[in-house]
């Protein structure tokens, strides 16, 4: 189950279709309950799909029923999504559920409707009023009732087990490297993408969670470096507004929504990736940037310090400071020693993330539970 499939971008629908196709790989009949805007392409599985047009409590409810048809003819369901649903969905059918949690739902959903700001860490000491803390129970409960919870960091498995899940549930599993056999070479897509000097790239929604407007701060202290920003979202309109009052308007390009494939292209054609996130668990861009050897410029959000290792694959600056990650972007591309030996370091950085560890050790614990 994923709340979001190609053409969606994010990191559930980079990770739904390759958890799919390595398990039909290895024999197992699989198939993909989500929503979307309109049928989505089918594969060599069956996708099946709740129009997100429908009104939420129907589109909830068919969502629902849809779990619970498909979950009685299966062996054991993970989703990546559509938590309260697929937990509704699997017990009813009596199929164990297995949870690959990427965020603290209770809080997106809080921050996404407005009954909290601030970030994640925030939200763990109250806030919101009775709304938000029906979220939190629903959070939990569906959790508790998962047979296993699959985080990408320590960080995420140590909030979900103060959310009371028992801890031998839990484990971290990382995002895995993309595939990167086809992936042309540095230079052949610098040309692709118009990149003409020191380049740093973003790949994700453009939402207050990026907080894309440090981003844009920190090129602006670092005078002839370039952003090439792909993706789309909410954002988008101000923080184009705020490139032209920094005077970086000329220096930074909107894309616009890339497939997964065209943004693990454009990270390996960049000099640096650029993460200024006010909350993260375990990016996926992170992991597919590393993996292509590009460093990545981080401020220090939740799991992001797992992965990013300053001074050896990356820069990490502290969370929301500004003036130190515009120092590491300027630091970055005076220093040549440094920007080779972030580069020739990446790549085996997230060398144990390979898919084919990852996605086994997802089916052995899938292989356990079905009986």
């Amino acid at each position: 189950m994923s709340g979001i499939w190609p053409p969606d971008v994010g990191g559930p629908a980079s990770h739904a279709p390759d958890v799919a196709s390595y398990l039909q790989a290895r024999g197992h009949d699989v198939e993909v309950v989500t929503t979307a805007d309109a049928p989505p392409e089918q594969r060599s599985y069956p996708v099946r799909a709740v129009p997100r047009h429908l009104a939420k409590g129907v589109r909830h409810y068919r969502g629902a029923a849809l779990v619970h048809h498909r979950a009685r003819e299966n062996d054991v369901v993970y989703t990546t999504g559509m938590f309260g649903r697929s937990a509704l969905g699997s017990s009813l059918a009596r199929t164990p559920y297995v949870v690959k949690l990427t965020a603290d739902p209770a809080f997106e959903r809080s921050r996404r409707t407005g009954l909290v700001g601030g970030n994640v860490d925030e939200f763990q000491r109250g806030g919101g009023g009775v709304a938000a803390a029906a979220l939190r129970l629903a959070r939990d409960v569906e959790l508790r009732r998962a047979a296993h919870v699959f985080c990408p960091s320590t960080y995420l498995r140590e909030l979900a087990i103060g959310w009371g899940v028992a801890p031998a549930l839990v484990s971290v599993l990382p995002n895995p490297v993309p595939p990167l056999d086809d992936v042309p070479a540095r230079g052949e897509l610098q040309r692709r993408f118009g990149l003409n000097g020191a380049t740093i790239a973003f790949a994700g929604r453009l939402t207050a969670q990026k907080s894309l407007g440090r981003a844009l701060e920190a090129v602006a202290r670092a005078d002839g470096v370039q952003l090439v920003i792909a993706g789309e979202g909410p954002d988008r309109g101000p923080l184009e507004t705020r490139a032209h009052e920094l005077g970086v308007d000329g220096r930074v390009r909107f894309l616009g929504p890339l497939p997964r494939e065209r943004v693990v292209e454009l990270f390996r054609a960049a000099d640096a990736t650029i993460l200024s996130s006010s909350w993260e668990n375990f990016p996926h861009t992170v992991v597919e940037a590393l993996a292509v050897g590009t460093p990545v410029l981080a401020m220090e959000a939740g799991g992001v310090g797992e992965v990013v290792r300053d001074g050896v694959n990356g820069l990490l600056v502290p969370a929301g400071d500004t003036d130190a990650l515009g120092d590491a972007v300027r630091r970055y591309f005076t220093d040549r020693e440094l920007r080779e030996r972030l580069r020739a370091a990446a790549a085996s950085s997230v060398a144990e993330y390979a898919p084919e560890r990852v996605f086994g050790e997802l089916e052995r614990k899938l292989l356990e539970l079905a009986g």
